[in-house]
């Protein structure tokens, strides 16, 4: 089955949104840079003290004084926009797909495939916080198309790389390991994921930026002392902390694209090498009781690209948010691919499903439900998708959870039945982590500080235990109940709320599925507040089947 590119059944409906749309958008815009005149991020701040720039106040009165008289003189347009835009939204599909031809390769891991009898997948999942430029600076992140731009080239940049590893015995002896910089593109050593204010303000091209690494551009290798790429053998699943994106990612989940703008920046530079991208998922004003009864200013955020035909997708919209995440179509996205390849008469297909779970902490009753809601909707939608002639090869499940495996505070989710149903890696049972794992949820506060804002300082940060304390948030505790943690002999870890899941009992019957290799990306530093997850699956096929 082909999708529809247009979420609009029709032309005529699409152009009347675009009508719509462009009369609001202005007044969106000089409200967005209302928020933005008014509120600097610390790196900003740092940027005016280290050039000691006092005309700030001055910029910050007359900035606000001119978009507020702008978002006046708009407001009218857009209200004429939005009688026109809110109906429309009725019969518009819940996202937009894109589709082009492959431009960039990538290497083919299941080339060899009926020779092995193993085929390959790669998935990377990661929360990039692309909402409006004004309102990403309350998590101390701005310059939200920019950071869109280049972090799509960062993706591709890392997954096109030759696929190469460097075994280790432990953290402390990666800076006596480099690899050549003819194989591996190297970033430059300094600035590298900050981003200069003052040449964002001069510059419009990505590239040009000073504070922003240019993608593909190779380093002199006796600059780069910390490999990329380091694999710890003490693990009990193939770990690494990789500044550097894994090769060869099939599959990209990407949670927090709510800024339409940044989603087709992303959509652009990975349809190139993709070729499948679903974007602005999710709904948007009042929508029916029973699915999304409140009024939705942002989509769910969900963003997905794939290197494989999507045949079938289908989002729902959690129905119980609450507070300021009620603002957002926070949903599950689901999604059936065709991989491409046939043994014997049958066809092979796989499932991803993408969330972001309920935000705000002490709302463990609302996250528990809509674990309820996520497993039994993706039950449905695979039973119902599900053909006698095709063969599942997997069934990833991953995203934002919002919660970890470590905090009393969450503890009813830690004990959901989804953790029986899908395979996480990273957990040894409910509120226990293995040796190995690091949290994902990055100090919002300390995003540029030295450790922290370029790949190589984050990567050394992660995997000291003593430095990734100041860095990673830590549990949240019981209201009211001290917090004892870690417990004794075991290793400081942090918040993990990102997630990546495989279950087998949905794979074809004749398959196992083993994990390859596990990955903490940290490519990203000082452009997200949360660390990137990837990982490979392995299928092994029954030769007699």
């Amino acid at each position: 089955m082909s999708l529809r590119e247009s979420p609009f059944p029709n032309i005529f409906l699409e152009g009347l949104h675009a009508v719509g749309w462009g009369l609001i958008f202005p007044c969106f815009w000089f409200l967005d840079r209302l928020l933005a005149v008014c509120i600097s991020t610390s790196l900003e701040r740092m940027w005016r003290r280290e050039m000691e720039c006092y005309l700030h106040p001055l910029q910050v009165v007359f900035g606000s004084v001119l978009f507020f008289i702008l978002f006046v003189i708009s407001t009218p347009f857009a209200l004429l926009g939005f009688m026109l835009w809110a109906p429309l939204q009725a019969v518009r599909r819940p996202f937009t797909y894109y589709h082009q031809e492959h431009i960039i390769p990538m290497e083919d891991r299941n080339a060899r495939w009926e020779e092995t009898g193993k085929v390959s997948f790669g998935f990377l999942t990661g929360n990039l916080c692309l909402l409006p430029d004004g309102v990403a600076r309350f998590n101390n992140l701005g310059h939200t198309q920019k950071r869109a731009a280049y972090i799509g080239k960062s993706i591709v940049q890392g997954v096109t790389r030759p696929h190469i590893r460097i075994f280790v015995d432990s953290p402390s002896s990666c800076g006596t390991v480099t690899p050549s910089s003819s194989l591996i593109p190297q970033p430059p050593p300094s600035s590298y994921g900050s981003i200069d204010v003052s040449a964002i303000n001069q510059m419009e091209d990505v590239h040009e930026t000073d504070g922003l690494p240019k993608p593909n551009c190779n380093q002199n290798s006796n600059q780069h002392k910390h490999p990329p790429r380091t694999l710890l053998q003490d693990a009990d699943v193939p770990m690494e902390v990789s500044s550097l994106f894994p090769s060869s990612v099939d599959v990209v989940c990407l949670q927090e694209v709510f800024d339409k703008r940044a989603a087709m920046k992303l959509t652009r530079a990975l349809g190139t090498l993709y070729g499948h991208v679903l974007y602005d998922v999710g709904v948007y004003a009042c929508q029916p009781a029973g699915t999304c009864s409140s009024f939705k200013f942002f989509n769910s955020g969900l963003f997905l690209a794939s290197r494989y035909p999507v045949m079938e997708a289908e989002y729902r919209c959690f129905p119980n948010g609450r507070g300021e995440d009620a603002l957002a179509a926070k949903g599950l996205l689901t999604v059936k691919v065709e991989i491409g390849l046939q043994k014997g008469e049958k066809k092979m297909v796989g499932y991803i499903n993408c969330t972001h779970l309920h935000a705000p902490e002490g709302d463990g009753a609302i996250r528990f439900e809509q674990l309820n809601m996520l497993t039994k909707w993706i039950n449905e939608f695979q039973a119902v998708t599900r053909r006698e002639d095709e063969m599942v090869m997997f069934d990833v499940l991953c995203g934002d959870f919002n919660f970890d495996n470590c905090s009393p505070d969450d503890r009813l989710e830690q004990s959901h039945s989804v953790f029986e149903d899908y395979t996480d890696p990273c957990r040894a049972g409910a509120g226990r982590e293995k040796p190995w794992v690091i949290g994902t949820l990055l100090e919002q506060p300390t995003l540029y500080d030295e450790n922290m804002r370029t790949p190589d300082n984050l990567q050394r940060a992660l995997e000291t235990e003593e430095v990734r304390k100041d860095y990673i948030s830590p549990p949240v505790a019981v209201e009211g109940v001290p917090l004892v943690y870690p417990e004794p002999d075991q290793p400081w870890t942090g918040r993990r709320i990102d997630y990546l899941l495989y279950r087998e009992s949905s794979v074809s019957s004749h398959r196992k599925t083993e994990l390859e290799e596990f990955t903490y990306v940290t490519q990203l530093a000082g452009l997200t507040d949360h660390v990137p997850l990837a990982f490979r699956l392995s299928v092994s096929l029954d030769s007699q089947q």
